[in-house]
């Protein structure tokens, strides 16, 4: 068995080699480990299938033990967050080929330190609520 820290080699690896064979690469997160923003409404059983497709997604970020993208959910942008932590598998939708891991543990709360940098700071509940914009005049 592989460290978890072979984790992140392994994901950007799979993505890679789907990418080349003309697959489209999906990750299968746990929605409940902490750090995980996705749009709530698409989750089955605690899980989420994410298409991380060039076609699906933008600025897709594979670095520094997260993953992160623009995405559109029904029809609305969203920015994804998931910790490479609550990835439970990736693979080629098309043949199902790819690499499960172990079920996630999942922590009371992130560890120091691992929340997503220069992402917005969005967390799950952030996405529910979303900051309103504010001007102010200025004279």
């Amino acid at each position: 068995m592989l460290p978890e820290s072979a984790k992140p080699y392994l994901l950007n690896s799979v993505y890679q080699w789907c990418v080349d064979q003309g697959h489209t690469p999906y990750i299968l997160v746990v929605v409940a480990y902490p750090g995980v923003a996705v749009p709530s409404g698409y989750e089955k059983d605690g899980r989420m299938i994410l298409d991380i497709s060039p076609n699906a997604c933008h600025n897709l970020n594979m670095a520094d033990g997260w993953i992160s993208f623009n995405a559109r959910f029904g029809g609305v942008a969203r920015t994804v967050d998931v910790p490479m932590a609550a990835v439970a598998a990736i693979y080629a939708a098309e043949t199902q080929e790819g690499i499960g891991f172990a079920e996630p543990e999942l922590p009371d709360a992130p560890p120091p330190g691992t929340e997503p940098e220069n992402r917005g700071g969005r967390s799950a509940d952030a996405q529910e609520k979303p900051e309103r914009p504010s001007l102010r005049v200025i004279k």
